[in-house]
Parts: C-alpha cells; structure tokens; sequence
C-alpha cells in the first residue's frame, strides 16, 4: 500500500503489479458519468466484448447463411447468419459476407489485414448481393404499416428536447445584411438634409449606399438554411451495440424532424448521410420535408438499412465539402452545416488537420461537427485537435439543443 489523497488507494500485488484504486465518491460518480457517455445512459441493450483472431480460411461466395432458431452464438465457419468472425455469411467481424448482421454476441474480429486480402471478384459479389438486400429492405419499409410504437420508443426519449430546441429556433435572430443610406460619411453623394451642416463647415454631409447588420427583432427577408450530415457507415451498425450510436443517430434525427417542423418560412432544412457507398445520400429536403409520424419513422429506417447494408470505407471529408458547396447554392439569411458522426476517421487515415481545414473552408457557412459516438476517448482526442469551437462531443441525445444553441450563438458572435 502506499499513501494517497483520500480521493484513492494505491495497492502492489506479489508480481510487482501496481494499481491505483478510485474510492471518493466524486471520483466515481465522475467515471461513471464517463461510463455512461460512452455507451450511451439510456442504452440497455446487451454490451459486446470484441476478440481479434486469425482464421487462415479462404473465402467462397457471399451468402446470407441458415439461421439459427436458438440464435446461438456462432464462431468462424461459413454457414450461419449472424455468426462472427466467420466468412462468407452475413456477420460482424468476418470477411467475404455480404452485409452486417448484429445477432447480439460477443464479436470475434478479424484483422483489416485479412479482410483487405479478399479476391476482387468476391468482394463485387458481395457488394452486389448487399446492394439487393437493401433495396429489398427499402420496399419493405415503403410497404410496411405505420409502426406507431416502435417511432414513440425513439419519439418519447427526445420530447423534452423537442421542446427547447422549438424555443431556441423561434429566438433566432435576422443576421442578413440590409441595403441602406449610411449618413454622415465624409464621400458620397450630398445628403439634402445636412445642408446647413456644410454651410456652416461641417464635413460629414454626405452619404452612399452600405450594409448594416439589422436591428433586433428585424424580421428575416430569407431563410436560414441549414444541413444535417449524418452518418450512416458500416461503422454506426458495427459498434451500435457497443455504444448505441446509430439508435442515438436516430433519436438525433427524430429530434430534428420534429422540432423543425412548422418552421419552414424561417428555416430550411436538409438531411443527408454518407458512407463508403456515396458522400451525398439524401433523406430529408428542404422542399419537402416530413408531415408526419409514419414519414419521419420511414426515413429513421432508410437510416438503419443503409447503415447495415452499405459497403465500407469513410467519405466524412467529401461529405462535408459537398455539404458546404450545395448548401450556398441558394441566397440565405444565413447558412449552416453541421455533421453528426462518431470519430472513427484514423481507422481510415483521415487527418483532424484535414477535417478542420474541410469545416473552415467557406467563411459564409458556420460549419461544425458533433460527435455522437467513440471508442475510447477517440472523440475527445480529435475536437482537441480541430479548430476551437468547431467540434463538440454528444454521448447522450438529451444534450443535443444545447449544443446546437451554442453552435447558433458562436455564429452570432461572429457576425458582428
């Protein structure tokens, strides 16, 4: 033992090894609240633990897999859906299968190594074969019933703040500039009513056309218009039952739905995803966003499916550029774009150098990033490392208006 705060004990067992032990309560009420962001404070589904392994298997020809009616836990192998770190069937972890498909079990991972040495002509099977099953999904989720109970599982966890960010968009103010007569200049044109000022001497009798921020409570002459890059990669399905970050991906885009709604002569508003198939996928527009329950539940599985059916890899850079260019495209009282995402850019060797340079590239859209998922302190570690007050960590969607009010209150302050 040896002597510490009464913040924590310190203690060596007989092999030399030493562990520091958190015993205040502050401490521990602190980890716990760290505990939680990580893995999201509502999430009561089943945690995961991850094992890598080598399967020195060759692979066939992708396939879904027969289904367990026990829903056992399958390891390797190239027969059951739902496996892990198999080959050729639907999983997690494996190689050569077609789509992800999360049964619930501890994931055993096989290295990116091995994945990447799958043949060409069995990744392109697989990739079509993924690609079916998804559009197959998508006339499911056209045909099926409004499910009224599965949307108010996501609806009821976002009420709340639905409600206060309704508030903070109805206290958004004008900031487009008005076209006036600046008075007082020294140059210009000369102003009529300040011609006893220039027989007397004055200078400052002239005046010319100009800008000036509006007053407050200036009622907006255009829209503000913002954009929701949310992401909807491979990686939000793989570690969803790690951290919950896609079902908070959804409960994010129900919040939006929702709390935009009615406010379309003042804002206007987009939502598009990116993944390894395209950095551009449109769910919600501007022209014509969701009316109802059923319409916003559609696009929340349009989310999910393309998560788990999409091909690898990350377009975060070239989502947000595109993002910042469309968004431009029509006049706007002022422009917004903001991507919601986790912080598994290293995996695919994107630079936090690079993603802040993507975020301050037009000076006229107030671009930041939210990162709703991480593993480890991933996320803490990249807003360090991105402009100030550009990115902001999320773990918990309850959380969300506030970050949005600063994210409008820091463009704000830059405007003046």
């Amino acid at each position: 033992m040896a002597p510490t705060t009464y913040e924590g004990v310190v203690s060596v067992d007989a092999t030399g090894r030493v562990r520091q032990w958190e015993t205040g309560v502050s401490n521990l009420v602190r980890s716990l609240e760290k505990w939680k962001g990580l893995i999201g404070e509502d999430y009561h589904g089943p945690l995961q633990v991850n094992y890598s392994r080598e399967s020195g298997e060759d692979v066939t020809s992708p396939k879904h897999g027969k289904v367990d009616p026990n829903n056992a836990p399958h390891v390797g192998g190239n027969t059951w859906a739902g496996g892990t770190g198999g080959r050729d069937t639907a999983g997690l972890g494996g190689k050569g299968g077609p789509y992800r498909l999360d049964a619930g079990h501890d994931v055993h991972q096989l290295s990116d190594e091995e994945k990447d040495a799958v043949p060409d002509d069995v990744k392109r099977a697989a990739r079509e074969m993924g690609r079916r099953a998804f559009k197959q999904r998508l006339r499911e989720i056209q045909m099926s019933e409004y499910d009224a109970e599965m949307y108010e599982s996501f609806s009821s966890r976002v009420r709340r703040q639905v409600q206060s960010l309704r508030v903070i968009l109805d206290s958004l103010q004008a900031r487009g500039k008005e076209r006036v007569w600046l008075r007082n200049q020294t140059s210009g044109e000369l102003d009529d009513g300040k011609l006893i000022e220039g027989l007397t001497g004055e200078r400052a009798i002239y005046k010319k056309r100009g800008e000036e921020d509006p007053e407050l409570g200036t009622p907006q002459r255009l829209p503000k218009r913002l954009r929701f890059v949310v992401d909807v990669s491979g990686s939000m399905y793989r570690f969803n039952s790690l951290d919950g970050r896609l079902g908070r991906m959804m409960e994010a885009a129900c919040l939006v739905m929702e709390a935009f709604h009615q406010f379309d002569n003042k804002i206007k508003y987009d939502i598009v995803g990116h993944s390894g198939d395209s950095p551009e996928i449109p769910f919600v527009s501007h022209d014509a966003p969701p009316k109802n329950n059923k319409e916003r539940l559609d696009i929340m599985k349009q989310m999910h499916a393309h998560a788990q059916y999409c091909w690898s890899g990350d377009l975060t850079l070239e989502a947000t550029d595109l993002a910042i260019s469309r968004i431009t495209e029509q006049e706007a009282d002022d422009y917004f774009v903001v991507v919601l995402s986790d912080a598994n850019l290293e995996r695919y060797g994107i630079p936090a150098e690079a993603f802040g340079k993507a975020l301050t590239s037009d000076a006229r859209v107030n671009a930041f990033a939210i990162f709703i998922g991480s593993l480890g302190n991933q996320a803490d570690r990249l807003v360090k490392k991105l402009p100030s007050g550009r990115a902001f960590v999320c773990m918990d969607t309850k959380h969300l208006p506030q970050v949005l009010q600063q994210i409008f209150t820091a463009a704000m302050l830059n405007s003046r």
